[in-house]
């Protein structure tokens, strides 16, 4: 925050009730604010993983066509983020469970009642969080150069899965986020898979941590500090 003495967590709440409550809620005509609540709640939760909209609904209690429209206008006001599987075959993209992001960790942590760096590192999100710092400032990157963000995740069916997947002119940047200081060579396998598996498409990946070590990881993979994205 530019004002440093200013109280961070009071700042998030008179956002998300101005904002997030008030202003979205007027747009698409929200009624009951309590459901409304739950679901930004709950998809903060989320942030960083699958999300399958049919079970939100469910435990929401609105139908799937509601939930629906209150996603597409929180990416539509860039308050979110909704990524695609990588497939090379777009109408597979479309069919699968995507991915939702934050693009704003401060007010995910608000979302999710975490309300200082340590709880939030240290706890079940501690990961998420930091994936989802990770892609909004990938995507801030395009944006702010004029330029569409082209962002997937890659994922098998036997669980092996790339974090962030960045198409390029000249093919496919894999990302893999990791919350360490020391990483290894074998948290590099999902990328070193990725990129064996489609020969030719994928140029050298980058696993990033929270240190402060920027080194070769194996063939095709550099480590990179979290301050270098």
């Amino acid at each position: 925050m530019a004002n440093p003495r200013r109280d961070a967590n009071l700042w998030h709440a008179s956002y998300v009730q101005t904002y997030l409550e008030r202003d979205l809620r007027t747009i698409r005509h929200v009624g009951n604010l309590s459901q409304f609540q739950s679901f930004l709640t709950m998809l903060a939760a989320r942030s960083a993983q699958l999300v399958n909209f049919n079970e939100l609904s469910r435990e929401i209690g609105v139908t799937l066509n509601t939930i629906k429209a209150w996603v597409s206008v929180l990416e539509a006001s860039y308050q979110i983020l909704v990524i695609r599987p990588y497939f090379a075959n777009i109408g597979k993209r479309l069919v699968k469970t995507p991915k939702v992001y934050f693009l704003d960790t401060g007010t995910l942590c608000y979302l999710t009642r975490l309300k200082d760096p340590e709880h939030a590192a240290s706890g079940p999100l501690g990961g998420a969080i930091l994936e989802t710092a990770v892609l909004s400032e990938i995507f801030k990157t395009f944006k702010h150069q004029g330029l569409e963000p082209h962002l997937y995740f890659w994922r098998t069916s036997a669980g092996s899965e790339v974090d962030i997947i960045v198409e390029v002119a000249n093919g496919l940047v894999p990302i893999e986020v990791k919350l360490t200081s020391t990483p290894k060579p074998a948290m590099a396998s999902s990328i070193t898979s990725f990129q064996d598996l489609l020969k030719g498409k994928p140029r050298p990946g980058y696993l990033v941590h929270q240190g402060s070590l920027k080194l070769p990881l194996g063939k095709g993979v550099t480590t990179l500090p979290i301050y270098e994205v």
